[in-house]
């Protein structure tokens, strides 16, 4: 049995905890049952050995293996893992999806996506993250009594990521601290506004005014502080055609969307400007979680 759940950007500017799309890199688990348990992890994350002993992964898939079984049984699970972690691209909403998804894989019942998204909200209380990550596309996303209510918009072959990937990791619930306690009525209308129109953009495909809707006054320029290399990775992105350059979730990774054809360029600038980052090229992934036997 084999599940693979995509990397995810969130917030994108100003639409914090609410938007977020999919972009393809992928985490993906084996796992079949076994006389003994055990864990072999390749990729990002190989060289923790913390992981295999004190795995969320594990934890999570036990805890709904053992609820909707109500008997326990080894595995034999194999990790081959591409999203880098700690920098912003979803990767512990990947780890919970996919924990999940293999617990009602592996006990032979079959549950809709919707269903995994809500039950992925118990540890991941924002949708931004998590919601891509089981629908892949774009998607807006909000919280109503205990659930998550979305909308999905298929991404096109004709734009692409431009993902910088520096090599300093940053904790989401730190970085939440560092952002104020309250904001003005001014800063919430910009918000709303600026979050109002990316939607629009995304769903009419106007990719030219992404530019100016993603600005953002809630939580990007005290993240970017803590490393201020990335105002430049986003001025230089700019420079370079980029329709779009936004903090991925809290960093540190920084998100920015291009046309193909000026993907190489772009990415190419970035790489020169900044050699001890990690720059890629991605397509956006729209098949978000799939499950293979």
């Amino acid at each position: 049995m084999t599940v693979s759940v995509p990397a995810t950007s969130a917030n994108l500017g100003p639409g914090f905890d609410s938007l977020g799309l999919a972009v393809d890199l992928r985490n993906v688990v084996e796992f079949h049952p076994s006389k003994f348990f055990s864990v072999s992890i390749k990729g990002e994350g190989e060289n923790n050995p913390k992981l295999k002993g004190n795995n969320l992964f594990i934890s999570i898939f036990n805890e709904h293996y053992n609820r909707l079984t109500k008997k326990r049984q080894n595995f034999k699970f194999n990790f081959y893992n591409e999203i880098p972690m700690s920098r912003g691209l979803g990767s512990s909403s990947a780890v919970i999806v996919s924990a999940i998804a293999s617990a009602h894989e592996a006990a032979g019942i079959k549950v809709s996506k919707r269903r995994i998204l809500n039950h992925a909200l118990v540890y991941e209380s924002h949708p931004d993250n998590i919601t891509p990550a089981v629908m892949g596309g774009f998607n807006v996303a909000t919280v109503e009594k205990n659930k998550v209510f979305s909308q999905k918009k298929h991404l096109p072959d004709y734009i692409k990521a431009v993902v910088v990937i520096p090599n300093k990791q940053m904790s989401t619930s730190k970085a939440r601290l560092l952002l104020p306690k309250s904001y003005s009525k001014e800063s919430a209308v910009y918000n709303l506004s600026h979050t109002a129109l990316s939607v629009a953009a995304f769903f009419n495909e106007d990719w030219e005014i992404l530019k100016l809707a993603s600005q953002d006054r809630f939580h990007q320029k005290a993240r970017m502080k803590t490393l201020p290399e990335l105002f430049n990775v986003q001025k230089v992105a700019y420079e370079s055609g980029a329709l779009m350059s936004t903090l991925s979730g809290s960093g540190s990774t920084f998100f920015s969307m291009v046309y193909d054809e000026d993907s190489a360029v772009i990415a190419a600038k970035l790489a020169q400007r900044f050699p001890e980052f990690v720059v890629k090229v991605l397509n956006f992934d729209n098949d978000g979680l799939i499950v293979d036997k």
